[in-house]
């Protein structure tokens, strides 16, 4: 049965790649080296944040001004300091993905995009990294938002303007590893597939109520039959 007229929306880290722990590397390495710290303090998560809401905390944790002149001093910082850390980090494309994004890419009408807290930039290069940006329509990234509901919000608009202004929100698909991600998608009314290649597990990800659940993305029959019947 084909697959008409949904827009699927990936998150990256833990959905689509593992970078080896290269984004954490390449952000913490950026603000000790651009805000001349010795050691880093505490132990800020990141798992399904933005890179907005990270930069905060890490602000805070190390008492530096939360400013626009910070943030763009550790998001320069970062994007230098981003490609050499994924070439020292033994990453990969996760289970099941290629696969996946070979069968979506079959159908005229399905569209593919990117929701995640990355931003824009950052996301351009882990999935450079792992030619696998061109395959991505557009994207909603964190480079503004704190608050993942916030990315999602900015992804419902675009699909109005890139796919179609009267697109139902009940056929926009996310596609993610955490419960932020689930939660992202109730906040604008659209599905959610958890996957449990991240840090979660499958135990961890089911009170979230996503409405397909699954350990990888391999059994790429099973969630295109889920996609067909929405």
């Amino acid at each position: 049965m084909p697959v008409r007229n949904i827009v699927c929306l990936f998150d990256i880290d833990g959905t689509l790649v593992s970078t080896g722990g290269a984004g954490r590397a390449a952000f913490e390495t950026a603000l000790r080296e651009e805000f001349g710290l010795d050691a880093l303090r505490g132990n800020v998560p990141m798992s399904g944040r933005t890179d907005r809401a990270i930069a905060g905390d890490l602000f805070r944790v190390h008492d530096i001004e939360d400013s626009p002149e910070s943030w763009q001093q550790l998001r320069t910082g970062y994007l230098r300091r981003l490609p050499e850390a994924l070439a020292e980090r033994p990453g990969r494309v996760l289970p099941g993905v290629v696969a996946l994004l070979d069968e979506l890419q079959r159908f005229a009408h399905v569209t593919l995009g990117l929701l995640t807290g990355n931003i824009a930039e950052g996301a351009r290069v882990k999935l450079s990294h792992f030619d696998l940006f061109h395959r991505f329509r557009f994207g909603a990234f964190g480079d503004v938002q704190r608050d993942r509901d916030g990315v999602a919000r900015e992804a419902r608009q675009l699909v109005r303007q890139h796919v179609a202004a009267d697109h139902p929100a009940d056929r926009i698909w996310i596609v993610g590893d955490t419960p932020l991600d689930v939660q992202c998608a109730r906040a604008i009314g659209a599905k959610a597939v958890a996957v449990a290649t991240g840090v979660h597990s499958v135990d961890d990800l089911a009170p979230s109520v996503p409405d397909f659940l699954v350990a990888d993305l391999r059994d790429v029959a099973a969630i295109m039959e889920v996609w067909s019947a929405a």
